[in-house]
């Protein structure tokens, strides 16, 4: 399981880094040929109008993987102002309920995502600036959205056995305990 947790950091990271270089790489070259210097022809002769297409497609897999990270770190938006004034039996059957129901969501999405990528993957559409095919990029909702649903369902299990969840502590540092005891 921490594998996953290590792929699963590890694409958020370096999808972030892609489209952050991405980014700075296009403004500088916007910057650069406004100016009457030796290189501005050849700045100009550059096409990187893929670049902005590029970094929504990047912004999506981040969105959907993220998401997927934040249930299983317990930052993931959620609504608990009623359920938690309910008593400790009523509390424990409604968030289960509210996890099984975020897993069956995420499910249907994620079968209702696939079934798309599959009748998209029969055309032979292509993106309009990176001329890739489409389905790369409707990909995301699919797999986001199966690991979120695996995500609902891994919280409600440890929340089934312990009565914990998942609670982010902003003063947390990780690594730090192992520091601690050197």
């Amino acid at each position: 399981m921490k594998l996953l947790d290590y792929l699963e950091e590890f694409i958020i990271a370096s999808l972030m880094a892609v489209a952050t270089l991405i980014i700075f790489m296009a403004v500088v070259h916007r910057y650069l040929t406004g100016f009457n210097w030796p290189l501005q022809d050849w700045l100009l002769s550059l096409n990187v109008s893929w670049a902005q297409e590029l970094c929504i497609y990047l912004f999506v897999w981040m969105a959907k993987f993220g998401a997927a990270y934040g249930v299983r770190t317990g930052i993931h938006v959620g609504v608990d102002v009623l359920i938690n004034r309910l008593s400790h039996d009523n509390h424990k059957i409604f968030v289960m309920i509210g996890l099984f129901a975020g897993a069956l969501f995420t499910g249907i999405v994620g079968t209702l995502g696939a079934t798309f990528v599959w009748e998209i993957a029969q055309t032979e559409q292509t993106s309009a600036d990176m001329e890739i095919p489409i389905w790369w990029v409707y990909m995301a909702i699919p797999a986001g959205s199966y690991l979120m649903c695996f995500r609902f369902l891994q919280v409600a299990w440890g929340f089934f056995r312990t009565g914990e969840l998942p609670k982010h502590d902003h003063s947390h540092v990780e690594g730090l305990e192992k520091e601690m005891e050197r």
